[in-house]
């Protein structure tokens, strides 16, 4: 018995050694294989992988408004995971650490309840062990200072004996986000970025982000692996050139009044959409533009849209202006005082007559723009271009009208218009074109023809970009002219004269809504009937339009508006699209932004606004800036904010240092949006927070 044991025990283990020696034998021959046999077959594959390289993408530059303000940057989101399907997850462990992790959550992230939080955070449970998610996330695109503050709350740990124990199944994921701190305002023209279909890199789509892609992309780099003593590492061969910074002329306090004022106007006159653009007259920087559109499906409220500031429509009247602006330069007129006959229509070659919006027997030449006389003004230009209506197209091309502005916009569309043939019909296209159809001119370009005649006929070109910040580069580019003069300075004057009298002439077309108090507008209307395709021009069916210059007496900006298919309450060009000029131009003076005498000290004060003050938590500090500044009596201070018995204390009217004063010692944490002094709080003054909570504050001037 004990013979036939021994012999059993002998066989196994020599199964067990002749397996070995197979094996051992396969792993030697393997070896010389790769070494030896096989060794060139695998140095081939080694030095295919060592000489593979990968792109390594840049940082892209950031864009700046022109004070340094961010308006588009790279950011980094978190999101904490858990991974549900872990080997140390236990369920039990999980579900009893819930309720701590959910008021945890809803202490720092309060857009869910503790109880909604908790809810959630059980939700995967629901499904079976198998099929939970291996990266459930906690809170989805948060800073890095948040995500590492979620790693502190109560997840399940593992047991250790010194401190807290590792988290089970947490973990973080990351992914770059291009981010405009100030939401929607300018969207458009700052634009979006996005992974292009064709070499799946992140680029520009529209706007700046597209129009300066070449210089905010960067260059890429070029990684390839390289072998080191302990492992194989991503080596950078050739590093990648970082994206320059681009400084751009938008005005962040302008582009809210633009963007405000224009909004409110479309709400009132409930428009398709409308577009506002706002340039300084001496650089030709575009300090404001906005385009916003009506959102389908959620009543009358409107959101950022196509940049119409750059596409091309039907002007309307407001091309009159570049009509008399070639008549004076090219002396077709020379007696301003010229008597032009008009009556109640005109036939020029063709059946269809011209017709004025109201009967004149007849006008000068000095109140052709001042009544809007489409008549006046087709009579003037056929005088020298009737025997050849192509010479108009090649004198307004002669001016630089034509050419590509080259602002820094992208989708800019140069103007649409015809040469004419020397045809019956060409004449009659050439007497509708001399005040605002047959032609489709942007916003963009008729607001620098009215630009140029602000300044005094210097034709300076249009920017949106500034300069360039990066790569051992900070410079400015200079301000350079379409043209360096498109009329002399005396018909230029002569010009603003006419387009004063539109505003302040005893029967311009904009007197009864343009004549502010406070600034002298001057400028142009214009309403054109839009032609829908299919259907034609629809009476009642208009584009309206003011391009303005203001202050009259010292011309410091450019601002065009033009508005879609207004349906109600202000239907014609002075009181819609003139009226936010109107409102622009006031905004800007209040906010001391016209250059005007701010002194309260001396003078007459005339409409002079009495400044006001903003609360303070020191009584007498009011009284100190009184006393410095010379204000005398001529001051208002804004009421403190009311005393509250317990909760959340009030801080309306003070500045963001006092109210930060007040509100951080008390443990809370605060979130401010815009300028100037506290006139919304949330949660309101009384309310009951724990410490550490948000407060969010709004700040206007």
């Amino acid at each position: 018995m004990k013979k036939e044991n021994r012999q059993s025990i002998l066989l196994r283990y020599a199964f067990i050694v002749g397996m070995i020696l197979i094996l051992s034998g396969f792993i030697v021959y393997r070896l010389v294989d790769n070494t030896i046999l096989s060794a060139h077959h695998w140095n081939d594959l080694a030095q295919k992988e060592l000489a593979r390289t990968d792109t390594v993408e840049p940082v892209r530059g950031e864009i700046l408004a022109s004070d340094g303000s961010v308006l588009a940057t790279n950011m980094i989101l978190y999101t904490p995971c858990l991974d549900l399907r872990h080997p140390k997850f236990n369920e039990d462990s999980y579900r009893a650490s819930v309720p701590k992790v959910a008021d945890s959550l809803a202490l720092h992230f309060p857009s869910r309840s503790a109880k909604e939080w908790e809810k959630y955070l059980l939700s995967p449970l629901e499904r079976p062990a198998n099929k939970r998610s291996r990266a459930f996330a906690v809170v989805r695109d948060v800073s890095y200072f948040e995500s590492e503050m979620i790693k502190d709350f109560p997840f399940p740990r593992t047991k250790s004996k010194k401190g807290k124990g590792r988290l089970i199944g947490f973990k973080v994921e990351s992914r770059p986000v291009r981010v405009r701190p100030y939401g929607a305002m300018a969207r458009r023209s700052i634009g979006a970025v996005g992974v292009t279909d064709s070499i799946k890199r992140v680029h520009g789509k529209y706007g700046l982000e597209k129009a300066l892609d070449s210089l905010l992309y960067g260059k890429p780099g070029i990684s390839k692996r390289v072998p080191l003593t302990n492992a194989i590492v991503q080596w950078n061969d050739i590093p990648p050139v970082n994206g320059y910074t681009v400084r751009t002329t938008i005005d962040i306090k302008m582009q809210d009044i633009v963007e405000n004022e224009l909004n409110k106007m479309l709400e009132f006159c409930a428009a398709e959409w409308g577009t506002a653009i706002l340039m300084e007259v001496a650089t030709g920087d575009i300090k404001a533009v906005a385009n916003l559109e009506l959102n389908p499906g959620k009543g009358e409220t409107y959101i950022e849209s196509r940049n119409r500031a750059v596409l091309g429509f039907e002007p309307g009247s407001v091309v009159k202006t570049l009509s008399m602006l070639i008549a004076l330069e090219d002396g077709i007129v020379t007696n301003l005082n010229e008597v032009i006959p008009l009556g109640n229509e005109w036939f020029y070659y063709g059946k269809k007559s011209i017709k004025d919006s109201h009967y004149n027997a007849s006008l000068t030449v000095n109140e052709i723009l001042e009544q809007s006389s489409n008549i006046g003004m087709a009579k003037i230009i056929t005088r020298r271009f009737g025997p050849n209506p192509g010479a108009f197209h090649d004198r307004v091309k002669q001016l630089g009208f034509l050419e590509p502005m080259n602002s820094g916009i992208a989708g800019e569309a140069t103007p649409m218009f015809k040469r004419l043939p020397n045809t019956d019909l060409g004449r009659q296209m050439l007497s509708r074109q001399s005040y605002g159809y047959c032609t489709e001119i942007s916003p963009l370009y008729t607001a620098s023809l009215y630009n140029a005649i602000a300044n005094d006929g210097v034709y300076v070109r249009p920017r949106l970009v500034k300069g360039l910040i990066g790569n051992g580069i900070d410079t400015i580019f200079p301000v350079t002219n379409i043209r360096d003069r498109i009329c002399s300075v005396k018909n230029a004057r002569t010009l603003r004269k006419m387009l004063s009298a539109v505003v302040w002439g005893k029967h311009g077309t904009a007197r009864h809504y343009l004549q502010s108090p406070l600034v002298r507008i001057i400028g142009k209307t214009g309403t054109a009937n839009i032609n829908r395709e299919g259907i034609g021009y629809t009476q009642g069916v208009n584009r309206l339009a003011f391009c303005g210059i203001f202050p009259e007496e010292n011309p410091r900006y450019t601002c065009m508006v033009l508005i879609s298919h207004p349906t109600r309450n202000a239907m014609g060009a002075p009181s819609n699209s003139g009226m936010v000029v109107r409102k622009i131009a006031e905004a800007l003076y209040s906010r001391g932004m016209l250059d005007y005498d701010d002194s309260y000290t001396k003078g007459d004060h005339n409409n002079t606004p009495v400044p006001t003050l903003y609360a303070a938590t020191d009584p007498e500090r009011n009284n100190r800036v009184q006393q410095a500044l010379g204000l005398g009596k001529r001051k208002a201070v804004m009421a403190p904010p009311a005393k509250t018995e317990s909760g959340v204390p009030s801080v309306l009217g003070l500045s963001l240092r006092d109210a930060l004063k007040v509100l951080e010692p008390k443990g809370y944490s605060v979130s401010v949006k815009g300028l100037g002094c506290v006139t919304g709080q949330v949660p309101a003054p009384g309310s009951q927070l724990k410490k550490g909570q948000t407060i969010y504050l709004t700040l206007k001037e």
